[in-house]
């Protein structure tokens, strides 16, 4: 009796962090699914050019970023630290705001999701390579159905590949250099904390955005709408900065595989923000497929955690 009782209270507290670290990642997912909608609002009217979204958003929250480093004086990081900030800041900061700032130009929200609905599964294996962990075959098979569900459920309002486009090439880069970011700053998360990491590596990237930005100002002078000023402005300051707090935080507390396929329904939340804000009608395919992909994470999820609980 006494080694069940202890078992039994060994395991809450690991399935208690599990569910917690589910959580933030949803709070993290729910933030960046108007990425795409407001980045082909912020593009779409030619006010503000790509490379300004891209790289100024970056401005913005790497000042948000020095503030909050400095108010609460965080210790520097150390040593290999500062190169492992590197690959997170050429993954989320640099690599993923410019390729689909510019994809966007040409590329709708829906199509779009289509292959950003390619990024869990991608992050999944990278950390699974960089982190060493070790999900079990049912999960990865419940992934490899939550993406193809997503994929497909996103084909329907994207019109489907139909054949690669450079903007397809752009999105298919922005989803290796996300999956390397959110791989990487899930696992210093744990060293340096959660929104010091990706604060960290704004401020590290921000010699170069900063001129990337005077650079696009001097060729292309900004001449945005308000409705385009205020979709940057959600891209500087939530997109870029506030949401990595909640999603490198629930890929800390992990395990960083299982959260990362929290973002299955990032494809069916984005399609949604896409119908409000660019008038996309939502129809019976996409409630299905929503439903599915949902479903799918769900039975994922619930996969991992019954071998966290030792639940058969």
């Amino acid at each position: 009796m006494r080694n069940n009782s202890s078992a039994t209270l060994t395991a809450a507290p690991a399935l208690s962090s599990v569910r917690t670290g589910l959580w933030w990642g949803l709070l993290g997912v729910a933030a960046f699914s108007f990425t795409v909608p407001f980045t082909r609002v912020a593009v779409a009217g030619g006010g503000l050019s790509p490379l300004f979204v891209g790289s100024g958003r970056a401005v913005i929250a790497a000042l948000l970023a020095a503030a909050a480093l400095a108010v609460t004086r965080q210790r520097l990081p150390r040593g290999v630290q500062w190169a492992r900030l590197a690959v997170v800041a050429g993954g989320v900061v640099v690599g993923f705001p410019v390729l689909t700032s510019y994809a966007l130009t040409t590329a709708s929200a829906g199509h779009s999701a289509v292959v950003i609905a390619l990024l869990p599964a991608a992050t999944a294996v990278l950390a699974v390579l960089r982190g060493h962990e070790r999900p079990p075959v049912r999960f990865w098979a419940m992934a490899a159905v939550g993406a193809t569900a997503a994929v497909g459920f996103a084909s329907l309002r994207g019109g489907g590949f139909g054949g690669l486009h450079w903007s397809d090439l752009l999105l298919l880069g922005a989803v290796l250099a996300a999956g390397t970011g959110y791989a990487e700053g899930g696992l210093l998360a744990r060293e340096l904390g959660a929104w010091q990491t990706i604060s960290w590596a704004l401020v590290l990237s921000a010699p170069l955005m900063i001129a990337l930005t005077a650079f696009s100002v001097a060729q292309h002078p900004p001449t945005g709408s308000p409705t385009e000023w205020a979709a940057f402005a959600y891209l500087g300051v939530v997109s870029m900065f506030l949401g990595f707090f909640a999603w490198y935080r629930g890929l800390a507390i992990g395990p960083m595989a299982q959260v990362s396929q929290v973002q299955l329904v990032q494809p069916v939340m984005t399609i949604c923000w896409a119908a409000l804000l660019l008038h996309e009608p939502i129809t019976w395919p996409t409630v299905l497929g929503g439903l599915t992909v949902i479903a799918s994470a769900a039975v994922a999820v619930r996969v991992r955690l019954g071998r966290t609980s030792g639940v058969k």
